[in-house]
């Protein structure tokens, strides 16, 4: 079985058959991680997104955002 892999024009993610985003870094997502952290951002402004098809993006979960690293410091 092949694997058929896109790559978005706009951001250079991979979709991997039609579902797997192989993200620069961390682990595998789907099309839902990639629109809540990214297309939802960029689409407006850049055209060629490939991750556009509602029926393939389900409701964002907190879970799927992205959350920014945050480092204490000590005195």
């Amino acid at each position: 079985m092949s694997e058929n892999i896109e790559i978005c024009p706009v951001c250079q993610v991979k979709i991997k058959n039609d579902r797997e985003v192989i993200f620069s870094a961390g682990k595998p997502g789907d099309r839902t991680k990639l629109w809540a952290r990214v297309c939802q951002y960029v689409a407006d402004k850049r055209p060629g997104c490939i991750n556009q098809d509602s029926d393939k993006i389900s409701p964002i979960k907190p879970t799927d955002t992205y959350k920014p690293v945050t480092f204490e410091q000590k005195q």
